[in-house]
């Protein structure tokens, strides 16, 4: 990324951690996408944004676009898993697997995917799809 596009997404993150809904954050994040394509944290955080805006064939393609960019990235992966359960896709299981060893491997992935989905079910309470990826990722472990 380049630092302009790097402080937009810095920028744009504070602004989703000081509460600003998503919606109004997924036109920014498409902004960064479309400027630093291959940017798969920006895919990342537009497939979250529209995951809380219940848009899940966007947050699929954008979850998939961050997959190939990065597979070893927990975080993208659970957002492909959420986005393809919400969307009535097969082949579930096999990112939440992957995502299952990243974090078994590197702790702080872990924390970070942890604190990530607490957000998301503190945004999106009773989100049934995210609540199925949590246990299969952490209640098995525990």
């Amino acid at each position: 990324m380049t630092d302009t596009v790097s402080s937009l997404f810095e920028s744009a993150l504070e602004r989703y951690k000081a509460g600003e809904e998503p919606e109004k954050l997924i036109p920014v994040f498409q902004d960064i996408c479309d400027r630093a394509p291959k940017s798969s944290a920006a895919w990342t955080c537009l497939a979250w944004l529209y995951l809380l805006s219940d848009k899940s064939n966007a947050a699929l393609k954008a979850a998939q676009k961050a997959v190939k960019l990065h597979p070893q990235d927990a975080q993208s992966r659970v957002n492909l898993a959420v986005a393809m359960l919400e969307t009535g896709q097969k082949g579930v299981r096999e990112h939440v697997d992957r995502a299952m060893q990243f974090i078994m491997i590197d702790s702080d992935m872990r924390d970070e995917v942890k604190q990530n989905i607490a957000d998301g079910m503190s945004r999106k309470p009773d989100w049934q799809s995210m609540e199925r990826v949590r246990k299969w990722l952490f209640e098995a472990s525990e």
